[in-house]
């Protein structure tokens, strides 16, 4: 199954006057609306920052389009990380450690129709099950193309390496993660490590940046397969050059960003975005230790996977890279 009119070049056309077939909620009007004709002046500045945002993933995509000789379109499996709002007309793209958890939370709160009125009150397991949202692949191909052109489409993106490096110490260093030491930290392990104790095989639950590294950059590894989730690109999670984003949230102005799209849904009197600071967060310092604890060759390697995400929500090269 395929969704005819995303095209790669659809993607990157501007989205500066709304359609009249737009749906309108009772009477109201909708986010996407109130995104691209803001009625209220407080929007209008964030709205010019967002068309920056949009301009610059554009630009991006008609880059990569052109030195690119693959052309694909979308199936419904390409779909499963967008989580679909009807009663508020939003498409969320989730990107694991960006705030998911707690976005799924909010979600969960629009769509629950009264049953939760707080987020934090959702325990963080209850907004990973699949079953508690409605997502994008679960819709018929007319369903979906129409929600596409007529939602608000969100998602938000982190600095690439200190996402990656999160998801590293999340999985990896933390003991309560053995469904992923052994999943993924055995083969690692197997792949990667000599002379690997028994333990170290049979728990994977030791495995060093520098292994994950190597196994990011392994032909053997895009042979497995996409990658997970967790570390997986934005690029290939939310589809970013097939799918039109309204806005291109970022996790360095979380609260405010967040914030934006609740008050362009209209709901941001009663509902704000869950705001509280986590002492163990990865941030630059520290992920450019773990960097620097592997060779260069290895950072030119993984900088060229993560490339796209870069580029397209324009994060600068990292100052502590050694690309000889």
């Amino acid at each position: 199954m395929v969704f005819p009119v995303l095209s790669t070049d659809w993607a990157v056309m501007r989205r500066n006057t709304l359609t009249s077939d737009m749906c309108c909620r009772k009477g109201s009007r909708n986010a996407l609306q109130e995104l691209y004709s803001p009625t209220q002046l407080e929007f209008s500045s964030s709205a010019i920052l967002h068309q920056v945002r949009r301009d610059q993933v554009a630009e991006s995509c008609r880059a990569h389009s052109a030195s690119s000789r693959k052309r694909r379109v979308l199936t419904p499996g390409d779909l499963k990380h967008l989580v679909v709002d009807e009663e508020h007309e939003l498409i969320y793209c989730y990107v694991p450690k960006v705030a998911c958890t707690n976005w799924k939370r909010v979600m969960m709160v629009l769509t629950g129709r009264g049953k939760y009125s707080d987020p934090m009150e959702i325990p963080s397991n209850e907004a990973h099950v699949p079953s508690n949202l409605k997502y994008l692949n679960q819709y018929s191909i007319a369903e979906i193309n129409h929600r596409l052109k007529s939602y608000l489409k969100f998602l938000f993106v982190r600095e690439p390496f200190e996402r990656l490096v999160s998801a590293y110490r999340n999985k990896f260093t933390l003991k309560y993660n053995s469904s992923f030491h052994r999943r993924f930290g055995t083969k690692i392990v197997r792949r990667y490590r000599k002379n690997a104790t028994q333990e170290a095989l049979l728990n994977g639950a030791d495995v060093k940046f520098q292994e994950f590294a190597e196994y990011l950059v392994d032909p053997a590894t895009q042979r497995d397969g996409p990658l997970n989730e967790h570390w997986q690109t934005v690029y290939q999670l939310c589809h970013p050059c097939h799918i039109h984003y309204d806005l291109v949230g970022k996790y360095e102005t979380l609260e405010e960003d967040a914030n934006y799209v609740l008050r362009l849904t209209g709901v941001g009197e009663s509902l704000r975005f869950p705001t509280y600071a986590k002492s163990t967060r990865t941030t630059d310092t520290m992920t450019a230790q773990f960097f620097n604890n592997i060779s260069s060759q290895q950072q030119a390697q993984v900088y060229q996977l993560y490339k796209l995400d870069f580029l397209m929500f324009n994060y600068s090269m990292p100052s502590y890279l050694r690309l000889d």
